[in-house]
């Protein structure tokens, strides 16, 4: 039995638009999704912005109820049998509620260890279990208002683990977060693979995805395109070279100008600080890097870099560019 099981599962929302001729529109969030997660497994779910990661996550946890289609957590619907998998499965939603600022982080564990009606002396013992495995061990009898950002992320994967769930659903866990605060959480989600945790991680960064997941699936409006581990899919791209060129402020008709040359695959803009990254992608490599330059030259250019496609690359090919 898969930990995981999703079979045609689709969620619509309605919407009113307009204002005096209000009419009422759906929006299909998640189109007929199905993919399985073995048990002990990390799989990842990845997609640019309104593809249905998050709506995915609330109908497997129980917080949404599918318009049509089946899912099954450890073998319960999670329509007909949602009490008996509450109990079994912990999640994570990116940002900093939840918490209560005022506490120290061992109270806000032990407040929440009563809701999740914990044994006392259990909650004795796992306490310092969990703090020292999102390593905040030293900090526990501050209050969270002093906390960082990661720190609070940390004490929230620590919370989620008060009642030893099998299955641990993480959406955006690092979102927001700085550098160091990132590279904090993914040692606290490799921790948990170590104790062969079930784990449905969904992530807009594609180097977290490539270090942390075995497979990975990508969604984009509301459907699964791709589904494979990081390798394979990094085979997706290997006829191609990434060029990246540093740009300050590029047209979109010059955009366009690009994407036609007949040796170009797919083009993006990556918004960097008072400057963009253009990625082409190109079957040519090097050799493409005079024609693309021919077409920035009413464009302020700085340096320009050939190198191997990453999963980020081939992630960019399946969704056709859209972050």
């Amino acid at each position: 039995m898969n930990t995981i099981e999703v079979r045609e599962l689709r969620r619509i929302y309605k919407t009113t638009i307009g204002v005096v001729r209000r009419k009422t529109k759906e929006i299909v969030a998640v189109d007929g999704i199905t993919f399985d997660v073995n048990r002990g497994e990390l799989f990842g779910l990845v997609g640019p912005n309104g593809a249905g990661k998050t709506t995915m996550i609330k109908m497997l946890t129980t917080l949404l109820i599918p318009t049509s289609g089946t899912a099954k957590i450890l073998g319960y619907d999670v329509v007909d049998q949602a009490n008996a998998i509450r109990s079994r499965i912990g999640f994570i939603f990116g940002g900093e509620r939840g918490l209560y600022w005022r506490l120290s982080g061992i109270d806000n564990l032990r407040y929440f260890a009563s809701l999740y009606h914990v044994d006392p002396e259990v909650t004795m013992k796992r306490i310092p279990q969990l703090l020292e495995l999102v390593g905040l061990s030293d900090r526990g009898e501050e209050k969270v208002e002093g906390y960082s950002r990661g720190m609070k992320q940390r004490l929230h994967i620590a919370r989620t683990l008060l009642h030893n769930p099998e299955i641990l659903f993480l959406d955006e866990p690092t979102m927001g977060l700085d550098p160091v605060g990132g590279r904090e959480i993914r040692q606290v989600i490799r921790n948990l693979q170590s104790e062969k945790k079930t784990i449905l991680l969904t992530t807009h960064y594609m180097f977290e995805a490539d270090a942390l997941c075995e497979r990975v699936a990508v969604i984009d409006q509301g459907r699964i395109v791709a589904l494979d581990t990081p390798e394979a899919l990094k085979q997706e791209v290997r006829d191609l070279s990434v060029i990246e060129i540093e740009v300050f402020g590029v047209p979109e008709e010059i955009l366009n100008r690009i994407r036609n040359l007949p040796y170009v695959d797919t083009v993006s803009v990556e918004d960097l600080d008072q400057k963009q990254a253009l990625h082409v992608h190109s079957v040519k490599g090097s050799e493409a890097v005079p024609s693309i330059l021919a077409s920035l030259a009413s464009v302020r250019v700085g340096k320009v870099t050939v190198r191997e496609p990453t999963l980020e690359d081939a992630y960019v090919r399946l969704v056709g560019g859209k972050v």
